[in-house]
């Protein structure tokens, strides 16, 4: 039988995973939250805002309707903001079975209450719910283009780890498995908010050592987290740490990044965003950051100064200023 898979969010991600998905012979249905928008998707047979001339092959389909896609298969790998994510599977949940799957390819937290997204998975749908994350290095243009990609599949359920792996697995796009699923969605989460950092320095016009310095010092942030939180310290130096600590740091494909830029450059929150126009996941997760690194005590001083410039109006010249102040310390 050929295998089936619905793809949930028609962004610039969500699209490049159903191309990847029906380019390896799934029957892919790709479902769209704005009728109007899948509408054109499928009049047009390519994602014109965010894919621009990447044809969909035959077996990609496209719907806004949640009934379609539940009717369509178990296998849902969800591609929608964080925001959006907990409401998204709310109102699947009202047309599914208790055969679901999910995976997701959303990076953050929770914003209600912080929480990690698999845990959202739990208490909509089951603890016993097959739940997977794919997360890593990944750029959603390089991955439509068939550039070569290495990703991370996390799951508590290695069997359903292994089978999403196997669909999505191609010459060009690498999947690996992991067990951590609490590393890989802290790594995913947070490195979007050392990515707006990292812009930011770039756009005060400080130079190579800072950024290097602080993607190193970043990653020292998202360990401590993440081993509070239960991960585990080894998932954070592979690809879903590191690697996509990197990714987001040092290219400008990367909105969190180019929204850093914006604002180091002397442009308000508020233009900054318009001039991109799509979800920056930064925003939300360094507040939901911040406050897990209060409530468990961990210290991560550029979490703090990034919530500081972004919810309190602090001069980002000013943040930098504040972490270079700070006392001379052992590394490690």
């Amino acid at each position: 039988m050929t295998e089936k898979i619905a793809v949930l969010g028609a962004g610039s991600w969500g699209t490049a995973l159903a191309i990847l998905a029906a380019r390896n012979g799934c029957q892919t249905l790709l479902w769209c939250h704005h009728p109007e928008h899948a509408a054109s998707l499928a009049q047009d047979r390519q994602n014109k805002r965010y894919l621009p001339g990447l044809a969909f092959p035959k077996n990609l389909a496209v719907t806004s309707d949640l009934a379609e896609v539940a009717g369509f298969t178990s296998l849902m790998l969800v591609s929608v903001p964080s925001h959006a994510f907990k409401d998204t599977l709310i109102k699947l949940k009202a047309y599914s079975s208790n055969e679901i799957q999910i995976a997701w390819a959303t990076k953050g937290f929770n914003p209600d209450n912080g929480a990690l997204l698999h845990e959202v998975v739990a208490d909509i749908f089951s603890p016993e719910t097959p739940a997977a994350l794919l997360s890593g290095p990944s750029f959603a243009n390089e991955v439509a283009a068939e550039l070569p990609t290495a990703i991370t599949i996390a799951s508590y359920q290695p069997d359903f780890a292994n089978h999403l792996a196997g669909i999505l697995h191609s010459e060009r796009f690498r999947t690996y498995t992991n067990t951590d699923l609490i590393g890989v969605e802290v790594g995913g989460a947070v490195k979007n908010v050392m990515a707006i950092a990292a812009g930011i320095a770039d756009g005060l016009g400080f130079g190579a050592n800072t950024r290097a310095a602080l993607i190193t010092r970043g990653l020292t942030e998202i360990i401590r987290l993440g081993v509070k939180l239960g991960g585990k310290q080894e998932t954070f130096m592979g690809l879903a740490g590191l690697g996509d600590l990197i990714l987001t740091c040092t290219d400008n494909q990367s909105r969190n990044r180019r929204f850093g830029l914006a604002l180091g450059l002397g442009k308000d929150k508020l233009a900054a965003m318009q001039d991109i126009g799509q979800e920056i996941e930064g925003i939300s997760a360094a507040k939901e950051t911040y406050l897990l690194a209060k409530k468990y005590g961990v210290d991560m001083p550029i979490t703090v100064q990034t919530y500081k410039v972004l919810y309190e109006g602090l001069a980002p010249l000013t943040a930098v200023q504040n972490l270079l102040a700070r006392e001379q310390k052992a590394e490690s």
